[in-house]
């Protein structure tokens, strides 16, 4: 940690210009990974450039791969992830405050969240197909053809610090604002989809007390698990969902419950 610190301050000190900083090449060993046709087909479904094929190998190695490759030089694409997903969030609170000069702190940070989410970045992925890019451990690629969404929004974020690297910030910034964003919007994903959330509001705007989340009962072996999960007030359950994790299972099980909810005051 004392060292962490040390390098922390060390870099502060230095004073000098980001982009002037020559990005040595031994932080980004050649995979090998991306061919001349294979680089041509992600700078056509990205829409940028490709200046250092390293980056872009690096932002598509998920860290199950590691392993396959058997090469200790090699890193996944955790790194890059970081540095995307801060890139990304400085960009899209950027643009939300200059484009929603009337919408106070908290619902611009909703609208962010909405924006920058694992589901929304997959949805982007998935438009452009980035799955087939992305490198992967046999029973990662089994995980993703399940519906993992995470891997597939890490690689997003990935690509957006490899961007970064390769062509600045002005570059990243535009793929993000003119790429991401329309198909995300075009997708309904301004609109909250916390459930869970939701309702609570509604029971306690009711006067009730607030719902309870029971696991009815886990299906499937350890590696593939799926959870029902019942949401009761006042032990009557008012909703029941299904998903690969408890909180995906309790935000479905919210949902029939406000559905449920809805239809009995009509």
């Amino acid at each position: 940690m004392i060292n962490l610190v040390q390098n922390i301050i060390n870099g502060i000190k230095k004073k000098s210009n980001r982009r002037d900083i020559q990005i040595s090449m031994l932080d980004f060993p050649p995979i090998g990974i991306l061919n001349d046709d294979l680089t041509k087909q992600l700078e056509n479904i990205l829409k940028i450039k490709i200046n250092h094929r390293e980056f872009f190998e690096q932002a598509i190695t998920h860290r199950s791969f590691i392993q396959v490759m058997n090469d200790s030089a090699i890193q996944s694409n955790e790194r890059l992830e970081f540095l995307g997903d801060a890139v990304l969030n400085l960009v899209v609170a950027d643009h939300l405050f200059i484009t929603n000069t009337t919408v106070d702190e908290g619902d611009l940070t909703k609208m962010r969240s909405w924006l920058v989410n694992k589901n929304s970045l997959a949805l982007f992925a998935k438009n452009i197909e980035l799955e087939k890019f992305v490198k992967l451990s046999f029973s990662a690629a089994k995980a993703l053809e399940s519906g993992s969404d995470s891997i597939l929004a890490d690689a997003l974020e990935a690509i957006i610090g490899a961007i970064y690297l390769d062509s600045g910030h002005e570059a990243a910034k535009n793929f993000i604002i003119y790429s991401i964003l329309p198909v995300v919007v075009n997708n309904d994903v301004m609109v909250d989809k916390n459930y869970k959330s939701l309702l609570l509001e509604e029971v306690q705007s009711q006067g009730e007390e607030a719902p309870k989340y029971n696991v009815l009962e886990e299906i499937g072996p350890d590696h593939n698990k799926e959870f029902i999960v019942g949401v009761f007030v006042h032990n009557e359950m008012l909703g029941i969902g299904q998903g690969k994790s408890k909180k995906q299972a309790e935000q479905i099980a919210a949902d029939n419950a406000l559905k449920k909810l809805k239809e009995a005051n009509m």
